[in-house]
């Protein structure tokens, strides 16, 4: 029983909610044609609220977004118009507007696929025919910039600067190598290199000096046989 009760008063609720007329809505109408976007985005955002799932509200909400040169927040609005669309009318106008947001971002691949879904809901759309061709025509002179070619030359970028470290670390090696080898060839030449003759004064005072040294060798051996004769042991005199 309890149930019951609760989905009549659910039924009465949609009920009332239907006879409901949104005043909103034109009163928002009234202000985007006087150009006071704000007030008119203000009407849109309460019927947005009041009456859940309205294309036109989202689409109204977005353009009065759009004037005001906020072209990314009313994009999420024309996405929201063109998900709860119910004719083609309102699906082309949604995707239409949602189109000049992308283009205002720059982001022409995007547009150019908005135009297209736009056309299919209204072929005979002139305005948007131009506005597609114009996407196009903008995608060719900015192609999007391929995210694996600037993979690819920060890799080769890394591979050059790797490559020029180890010429440089080569170098470096080659450098130590290479002067390493230069002192070995000079200590080898020094030592290989035969010494100068001592000069006559030189020679002289070298001839002096081992006579000196000769001769106190002779003193030293002298006095060394002297000790040699004193320590001997004599033979005791004969006692009578």
């Amino acid at each position: 029983m309890k149930n019951i009760i609760i989905c009549l008063l659910m039924l009465t609720t949609f009920a009332l909610q239907a006879q409901e007329k949104d005043k909103y809505l034109p009163k928002g109408n009234e202000e985007f044609a006087s150009k006071n976007y704000v007030d008119a985005e203000a009407n849109y955002r309460i019927s947005q609220a009041k009456f859940a799932k309205k294309s036109k509200s989202s689409y109204n909400l977005g353009t009065s977004i759009y004037k005001q040169n906020q072209p990314e927040e009313a994009k999420y609005q024309f996405a929201r118009a063109i998900q709860d669309a119910k004719t083609k009318s309102e699906k082309h106008s949604a995707f239409h507007n949602f189109g000049n947001t992308l283009m205002k971002e720059k982001n022409y691949e995007g547009a150019v696929q908005a135009y297209k879904d736009a056309l299919r809901n209204n072929p005979s759309d002139e305005q948007t025919r131009y506005n597609y061709a114009l996407a196009k025509k903008m995608l060719k002179d900015h192609p999007p910039k391929n995210d694996d070619k600037k993979d690819k030359d920060k890799n080769k970028d890394k591979k050059d600067e790797k490559d020029k470290e180890k010429d440089k670390d080569k170098k470096d090696d080659n450098k130590d190598k290479n002067k390493d080898k230069k002192d070995g060839d000079d200590k080898k030449d020094k030592q290989d290199k035969p010494q100068p003759k001592p000069s006559g004064a030189n020679k002289q005072r070298i001839d002096n000096l081992l006579d000196a040294v000769s001769n106190e060798e002779k003193k030293v051996q002298e006095k060394v046989n002297a000790q040699k004769v004193q320590g001997k042991p004599q033979k005791p005199e004969k006692d009578w």
